[in-house]
């Protein structure tokens, strides 16, 4: 094997070690969910954080809630049945759509990374995504979108 050709394998071989276990990561345990918008309220099933498994229900840590008229989604996470965290998956650095990793949110114009919190975790962003206020009512979240 020639210098070139070796350079050309293992240059290759780096990416897809590095860009694989990202995408399965992203793909494997993000739920996205539709949801509608009464009044100024983004309406969410609170049977969409539900997994049911051989009999027994467990619950999501979070999920990602879209509507047609929203630019970006909202990134919910579950603190625990009646306590929700609900955020703006847009950058605070340049505004670029931020993706769910787990329970991290990464940027993927420049890498800033958002906790489940909200706090940035990772810059160069240094400021808070926007939240919303979350209230549990008749088995629905209800997030105010003001």
């Amino acid at each position: 094997m020639n210098r070139k050709d070796f350079i050309t394998k293992c240059g290759w071989s780096c990416v897809g070690a590095f860009v694989t276990p990202a995408l399965l990561l992203r793909c494997a345990g993000t739920k996205y969910v539709s949801a509608p918008i009464e009044g100024s309220e983004l309406v969410v099933p609170i049977s969409s954080f539900e997994i049911k498994k051989e009999g027994t229900v467990h619950f999501r840590k979070y999920l990602v809630v879209e509507n047609e008229l929203l630019q970006f989604p909202i990134y919910v996470s579950r603190e625990d049945e009646t306590a929700y965290r609900a955020m703006w998956m847009q950058c605070t650095h340049q505004g670029a759509e931020l993706h769910p990793y787990g329970e991290v949110l990464q940027c993927p114009a420049h890498g800033s990374e958002f906790g489940s919190d909200g706090e940035v975790a990772n810059g160069p962003a240094s400021v808070s995504l926007r939240s919303f206020a979350t209230v549990v009512e008749e088995g629905n979240l209800k997030i105010t979108l003001r």
